[in-house]
């Protein structure tokens, strides 16, 4: 529970209690998807391959516990699941697969469009057994069309979307994004969909297939800027760290390093300039209006970082906390910041394989039904035996002899 809800009584059940979810997706988009039902308290059980597991299993970069150790990649998306080492493209996979969608509600997959039909695991297989399913696919392009037995990664979204066009400085190429962006909000709307078709099966008894693909999700994500071409036909120009259509609205020098202030609009101008001590800029016909304030903002910009430079981001960020501004951190500086200990998003975990692993939490605070971000990142297999025995009623020998077989880890 978090900190400042600690005194409210609640119900205790996260909202998502009783509903099980089949998670066959790796890397971001998806497992970020069921990492967030599995906040909501939803039992998410995660098939893996018992050759390796997720693909982020192996990234690169930073491992938990050593060389030998768990990817920090695998473990930021996969919070609270259970892992099930088990090969489906077999018959005896499948057929345990099976046993678990008895009793499952949502099925989560990121495969290319068509592999899972090979297994008899696709949507229009598994709607005629279990019609009440919800069957929720993320892929590039789409479960149709010409494009969608293309494989697709965020970067290459963001290019062919638009995205990268906007993104940059003004007289440089066009960058992407470095958080995965696309993959983020594919996952968010993930969550969103999967609660949609819940709350609409509950009046219409059917599940539904969601068909999610991360370039209509980066389409969707150029938003106002989407539609300044479409309206004007023009492209939008890049402008770094400000904006090609908002004063002041950028980074800014100060004694010891930068700030980001977004003064997006008349009132807000007014009440920063006395908070610079600088009342009359709010009337300077130079500065008067946004239109004025875009035409001359290297003269803006240049009259700003003179006042800004005469004290520090740390005190400019308390005089003008009143207003949208504050301190360009690093990650330390960031992640350090007694606001975020205070809100509950850091963790610390203790991973059955590794040990203690921190990590960021959750950020859904519900009054009521709040969510339960407590559980770690599994191990590859780790709830094999458990999941097989409890949901899908095998028993002792039906386990070994699918270890036996290869079929299990």
């Amino acid at each position: 529970m978090q900190p400042y809800l600690a005194a409210m009584a609640t119900s205790g059940r996260p909202p998502l209690d009783g509903i099980r979810i089949i998670d066959f997706s790796r890397v971001i988009a998806g497992p970020m998807c069921t990492q967030m039902l599995s906040d909501m308290g939803a039992e998410v059980i995660k098939i893996e391959n018992p050759d390796g597991g997720d693909d982020t299993r192996k990234g690169a970069g930073p491992r938990v516990g050593g060389e030998q150790g768990e990817s920090h990649f695998f473990m930021t998306y996969n919070r609270g699941k259970k892992s099930v080492a088990l090969d489906f493209t077999k018959p005896d996979g499948q057929a345990t697969v099976h046993r678990l969608l008895e009793k499952a509600d949502v099925v989560v997959e990121n495969f290319r469009p068509g592999v899972l039909k090979k297994y008899g695991l696709d949507y229009a297989s598994l709607a005629k057994k279990y019609p009440r399913l919800i069957y929720l696919s993320i892929s590039a392009y789409g479960q149709s069309g010409p494009l969608s037995d293309r494989p697709g990664y965020d970067p290459v979204l963001q290019a062919e979307s638009g995205m990268m066009s906007v993104n940059g400085e003004a007289n440089g190429e066009g960058l992407r994004h470095a958080i995965a962006i696309v993959d983020t909000m594919t996952a968010i709307h993930s969550v969103a969909a999967i609660n949609a078709a819940l709350y609409a099966r509950r009046d219409t008894n059917k599940g539904q297939q969601i068909d999610l693909a991360l370039y209509d999700t980066a389409l969707v994500s150029l938003g106002n800027l989407g539609s300044y071409y479409l309206i004007s036909g023009d492209q939008p120009q890049r402008a770094g760290n400000g904006h090609f259509a908002s004063a002041p609205n950028n980074s800014f020098n100060t004694k010891n390093g930068k700030i980001y202030m977004a003064v997006a609009n008349q009132k807000l101008f007014v009440d920063t300039c006395k908070a610079m001590g600088h009342p009359e800029w709010a009337t300077d016909p130079r500065f008067a209006t946004i239109g004025a304030r875009v035409a001359n903002k290297p003269e803006l910009t240049r009259l700003m970082e003179e006042v800004l430079m005469t004290d520090t981001k740390e005190n400019w960020t308390q005089k003008l906390r009143h207003l949208p501004a504050g301190p360009i951190r690093t990650m330390k500086e960031a992640l350090d910041e007694p606001e975020v200990k205070r809100r509950g998003m850091l963790k610390t975990y203790k991973q059955s394989r590794v040990g203690e692993v921190p990590i960021i939490g959750s950020n859904y605070h519900f009054s009521d039904t709040p969510v339960d971000d407590t559980r770690p990142p599994p191990s590859l297999g780790e709830h094999t035996d458990q999941v097989l025995k409890e949901v899908a009623g095998l028993g002792a020998a039906e386990l070994a002899s699918l270890r036996e077989k290869k079929i299990i880890g």
